[in-house]
């Protein structure tokens, strides 16, 4: 008698054990499952952030890549004009052109191409050909969607305003008018994008 209450006794204290150490594996299990959905969770929500503006970031680095072709074309221009007389040059394009080379606009032209020396053409030469590498390198990593990218063209934008502000109060044309417009939009639109991925990634930390 004595016997059978000890085992039952026993068997009693097995199955709690048992039962104590299922629940907690259980548990453990659980909160395990939980935390990894909740990063699968956060990492999506990230995602669709991501995706959501694509459309502009490609936009701003294509348009990057197209400043750094134009900028690599007037380079180029420049070391191919170091040895030739830039008067005579302008003269067979108006020519060519059927423009009047002895007209207001062709005489404009020459006497500004007359004060440029070939030291001069040699600075604009590799300015533009530096200007042309940072806009590349820009402009592959905006389309890539890189974050030093996007950190890189605020700084090298912000760096530039004042000298296109110069410019502009020196000498106001169109063109200028336009690139700084251009320029404005791009640092508005990089500076709130960066805003909105920092208060994102703060969401998804809490």
């Amino acid at each position: 008698m004595g016997s059978a209450v000890e085992i039952k006794e026993v068997g009693k204290a097995g199955g709690k054990r048992a039962g104590e150490a299922g629940g907690k594996r259980a548990g453990e299990a659980g909160g395990k499952r939980a935390g990894v959905a909740s990063e699968h969770k956060a990492g999506a929500g990230h995602k669709c952030v991501a995706q959501h503006h694509d459309s502009g970031l490609l936009t701003i680095g294509l348009f990057k890549l197209v400043e750094a072709v134009f900028f690599f074309l007037v380079g180029v221009g420049a070391i191919h004009f170091i040895h030739h007389d830039l008067g005579d040059s302008a003269v067979r394009l108006a020519e060519r052109l059927r423009i009047d080379p002895d007209g207001r606009l062709v005489s404009y032209v020459i006497d500004h191409l007359d004060a440029i020396t070939a030291q001069r053409l040699k600075q604009i030469g590799l300015a533009t050909f530096f200007y042309a590498a940072l806009r590349t390198v820009e402009g592959v990593g905006l389309v890539l969607e890189k974050k030093w990218a996007e950190y890189l063209t605020v700084i090298v934008t912000v760096s530039f305003l004042p000298w296109e502000l110069y410019e502009i109060v020196r000498h106001a044309d169109w063109l200028r008018v336009c690139l700084l417009v251009a320029n404005l939009i791009v640092l508005a639109y990089l500076v709130w994008w960066l805003g909105r991925n920092r208060r994102a990634g703060m969401s998804a930390v809490d």
